[in-house]
């Protein structure tokens, strides 16, 4: 008898309780990728607006963006494709069935829980609008507004215990209209309407629309994060070998320095003097005349050179006289055709992904203005960015910057007076010159320590190494048979590394070698713990 009171009370409290509609976020496809976007209706721009996400218009053209984040596509296969997809979004927006019911005004210190909100009129998003997920980062937020959609200046949306930005969804039947100073968070999508956004808007999200113009001007809008969003990785990082001990190294040129310049990692050139770099204030060697490391440094600079040189891009900022100016860029492979003017300051974003990369393809020469910042934000690594520069370098006064800069036939290199490079400085060909600077090479290999054996004076003849040039193999012979002692040969690369360590037991001993690529190698000869002889080896 209490069972059964106690499952009739108990279908008559949920039968009575409150009924919790969790929303579905829509699918947006390919409309995901846009930061901007119209179906019908040109998107335009005016100020220096700063956007992470394509843009683009299916009918219509995207005018006055400089450089942004992404790729314009007007008119194309990828806006057809996006325009489709915005479609289902929307029906599925529209389509949803609402369970609240707020008042036209919202903010104010208002916060809303997960659901779908309805209002039947125009609605305005005054001072603040909290939406909370209550610690469920899958908590969506659909708001379906059958009339316009304004925001009074400085009004915010604050996403609260977990919500995300991805996961709030604006569905507007009218004119977008955003004051200036607002913060938006969330996908728009206006059907049959224009957007529009104005100075110091934030956008954390996407602005979209069915049919209608879209204008901003001097806002920041990117596409959010989470909700299934790739991770952004960038692309493979390029080998240094031998370049990454170096701070300083021309293949081919004279390497100078003039005032108090610190320096962490190796410093020289592989056909030129390098002078004017006191050994007190570099931490690492300084490589007055071309020697073993710098031929190999010169051989692995070429082939990062090569390997950034023919990578396919990304994104192509189609400005590169506007470079800078507070430009914020993401884990990419990104290209510009010209000769670059880098002002003010340029932001890398590594998304919380510290294993990010970046590389910045340059077909031309860079410059930069006094004072300008390369900026690390939210993970990124000096050690994970590089620059391939075809032309030129000359790094301002006073400037700060970050990533190996790899530079291919500049006439000249200069970083100039009181410029911090976290990174390096590497070219093919042209003399490099530095003024009261401080240089920091990220991430020097710790098992690279090199040993001087490119002094190869021969202390006693003990032992006899043949064919010198070899290919395959090397035959170690003994030379007085009487003293059959163990020998230890040792073979060493360019850089110092040992590369193979054997017992000679016998007057005339086989090492296979057809795993050493071609190239110049050391050797020494051990006999009870002294070197007895050391050589030159030629790989063919």
């Amino acid at each position: 008898m209490k069972n059964k009171l106690f499952y009739s009370l108990l279908i008559i409290i949920l039968f009575f309780a409150p009924k919790t509609n969790y929303a579905q976020a829509p699918n947006l496809g390919s409309a995901a990728d846009f930061v901007l976007f119209s179906t019908d209706g040109a998107v335009s721009n005016t100020g220096i607006s700063h956007l992470t996400g394509n843009i683009g218009t299916n009918n219509g053209s995207s005018t006055a963006f400089g450089n942004i984040d992404g790729v314009m596509h007007d008119g194309d296969a990828a806006s057809a494709q996006c325009a489709a997809d915005l479609l289902v979004a929307y029906n599925e927006l529209n389509a949803v069935v609402p369970n609240f019911f707020p008042a036209p005004l919202l903010g104010d210190g208002q916060t809303l829980n997960q659901g779908v909100y309805s209002i039947s009129s125009a609605a305005t998003i005054n001072l603040d609008l909290n939406l909370d997920a209550q610690g469920d980062e899958s908590a969506v937020f659909i708001f379906q507004i059958q009339g316009p959609l304004s925001t009074n200046a400085s009004s915010k949306i604050n996403l609260l215990n977990g919500a995300l930005a991805c996961n709030v969804f604006w569905k507007v039947e009218g004119l977008v209209s955003m004051a200036s100073g607002s913060t938006m968070r969330g996908t728009i999508i206006a059907n049959n309407s224009a957007i529009e956004m104005s100075t110091g808007d934030t956008l954390e999200g996407r602005a979209l629309s069915t049919a209608g113009a879209i204008t901003v001007d001097g806002i920041l809008a990117y596409t959010p994060i989470g909700c299934g969003s790739p991770v952004l990785e960038g692309p493979t990082a390029p080998t240094l070998g031998a370049a990454a001990c170096y701070a300083i190294f021309s293949a081919d040129g004279a390497v100078t320095n003039t005032g108090i310049t610190t320096i962490t990692g190796d410093v020289g050139s592989n056909n030129g003097p390098t002078t004017g770099y006191d050994p007190l204030l570099v931490t690492g060697q300084i490589h007055e005349i071309p020697d073993g490391s710098t031929a190999q440094c010169a051989i692995d600079v070429l082939v990062a050179y090569n390997y950034l040189n023919t990578l396919p891009y990304d994104i192509e900022l189609l400005y590169p006289a506007q470079f800078g100016n507070n430009l914020v860029l993401t884990p990419h492979t990104y290209l510009m055709n010209g000769a670059v003017t880098f002002t003010d300051s340029l932001y890398l974003n590594a998304q919380g992904n510290p294993d990010a990369v970046f590389i910045i393809q340059i077909n031309g020469a860079l410059s930069t203005s006094t004072y300008s910042k390369v900026l690390l934000i939210n993970g990124a690594l000096a050690e994970n960015v590089y620059w391939k520069v075809e032309g030129a370098v000359n790094i301002n006064n006073y400037s700060v910057f970050c990533g190996t800069i790899i530079c291919n036939n500049g006439a000249l290199v200069v970083v100039n007076t009181g410029v911090v490079l976290n990174g390096r400085s590497l070219t093919t060909t042209g003399a490099l010159s530095t003024s009261a600077i401080t240089v920091i090479a990220p991430n020097i290999p710790s098992d690279c320590e090199y040993v001087d054996i490119t002094t190869v004076d021969i202390i006693e003849e003990s032992i006899n190494i043949y064919p010198n040039p070899f290919n395959s193999s090397l035959n170690i012979a003994i030379n007085d048979a009487s003293e059959m002692e163990n020998y230890e040969l040792k073979i060493f690369n360019m850089l110092g590394m040992e590369l193979i360590n054997t017992i000679i037991t016998k007057q005339i001993t086989v090492i296979e070698t057809k795993n050493l690529p071609s190239g110049i190698y050391f050797f020494k000869a051990i006999k009870n713990g002294e070197t007895i002889q050391t050589g030159k080896l030629i790989a063919q």
